[in-house]
C-alpha cells in the first residue's frame, strides 16, 4: 500500500514539472496572442500594483521631501552661521581699522610743537557711566602712570575735557559737555589773518543745542559765525593751540553787556576710544607769579 502511495505520489509531482516546464516554455516564446488566462493574471497583478504603487509612491515622496528639507534647514542654518562670522569678522575689522586711524592720528598729534612742549599720556576708555553718559567717562591710567587732576584730554579731532578725578590705575575725565561755570576754559577765537584774535571764556554747556557757551565781556569785538576757537594757554594748565570747535551763533546776553558765541565742539564728544592725557611738563611762568588761568 505504501509503495503504491509512493508511486502514485512521484507520478503527480513528475507530471507537475512537464506541466510546469510546458507552462515556462509557452509563456516565454515570442507570440502575437496570449491565452486568456494570461490576460487576466497579468491585469490582475497590474491593477494590483497599480493599486499598491500609489500609496507607496506618496509615502516615499513624502519622506523624500522631508529628508529633502531637513537638508535645506541645515544647508541654511549653515549658511546662516557663515554670514553671522563674517559680518564679526567684518565688524571687527572694521573697528581695528577705526582704532588704527585713530591711533595713527594720536602718534601724529604727539609730534605737533604744542603738544611735545608737554607730556603726553596715551589712555584707553575703559567705560561711561549711564547716569553721566554725556559728562564723564573713565580712561585706564591714573597717579601711577603720571595722571593728576585738571589736566587735559584730547583726541585727534581737539580737546574733550579734563581730569576731574584720579586715581591709582585709572581716572575720571569731565566732559565738556559736563561744564559749567566752575570748570572754565580760556579761549582765543581766531578769524582771518589780519583780525586780531578775540579771548573768552568757555563756560557751560548748552544741552538743546549741542553746543559749547562762550562769553566774551566786550561787545567791541567782531565774531564771525564760523571762525575757530582754541585752547589759549593762559595759566599753564592746557597747552595753547588745543582745538576747541566752530563758531555757529552769536547773540548778546539779556543786559547786552556780553557777547555769547555757541561753539560747535571739533571733537566727537560721544564716540571716544582712545585719548591723550596733556600732562605739563614743569610750572610756567605765569603760574609761579600766581595769575589765574583755568580751572
Amino acid at each position: 500500500m505504501w509503495s503504491f502511495f509512493r508511486r502514485r505520489i512521484l507520478i503527480i509531482i513528475l507530471v507537475s514539472i512537464i506541466l510546469l516546464v510546458t507552462l515556462i516554455g509557452f509563456t516565454i516564446r515570442d507570440r502575437d496572442q496570449v491565452s486568456l488566462p494570461e490576460e487576466f493574471l497579468k491585469d490582475t497583478i497590474g491593477w494590483v500594483q497599480g493599486v499598491f504603487q500609489v500609496p507607496i509612491n506618496i509615502v516615499t515622496n513624502f519622506f523624500t521631501d522631508v529628508d529633502d528639507l531637513k537638508e535645506t534647514y541645515e544647508q541654511n542654518r549653515v549658511l546662516k552661521a557663515r554670514l553671522s562670522e563674517y559680518k564679526d569678522l567684518l565688524y571687527e575689522v572694521q573697528a581695528l581699522e577705526k582704532d588704527n586711524q585713530e591711533l595713527r592720528a594720536m602718534l601724529d598729534l604727539k609730534e605737533t610743537d604744542n603738544i611735545r612742549k608737554f607730556n603726553p599720556i596715551q589712555a584707553t576708555v575703559n567705560g561711561r557711566s549711564p547716569e553721566l553718559w554725556f559728562q564723564q567717562l573713565t580712561i585706564n591710567k591714573g597717579k601711577q602712570h603720571g595722571v593728576g587732576p585738571n589736566m587735559a584730554v584730547i583726541t585727534s579731532e581737539g580737546m574733550i575735557g579734563k581730569i576731574k578725578t584720579a586715581y591709582q590705575f585709572t581716572s575720571t575725565v569731565q566732559l565738556l559737555s559736563g561744564f559749567d561755570l566752575n570748570n572754565r576754559i580760556s579761549v582765543l577765537i581766531q578769524g582771518e589773518e589780519e583780525k586780531e584774535p578775540v579771548f573768552g571764556l568757555i563756560e557751560g554747556y548748552d544741552d538743546k543745542r549741542k553746543a559749547l557757551l562762550l562769553t566774551v565781556k566786550s561787545t567791541d569785538v567782531d565774531i564771525v559765525e564760523g571762525e575757530r576757537v582754541f585752547s589759549s594757554g593762559m595759566g599753564g594748565v592746557f597747552p595753547a593751540g588745543l582745538s576747541i570747535g566752530e563758531i555757529e551763533a552769536v547773540e548778546m546776553d539779556a543786559y547786552g553787556l556780553t557777547k555769547i558765541a555757541y561753539v560747535n565742539p571739533a571733537a566727537d564728544l560721544y564716540e571716544i576710544d582712545h585719548v591723550l592725557v596733556v600732562d605739563r611738563v614743569m610750572p610756567t611762568p605765569e603760574e609761579d607769579l600766581g595769575i589765574e588761568g583755568e580751572e
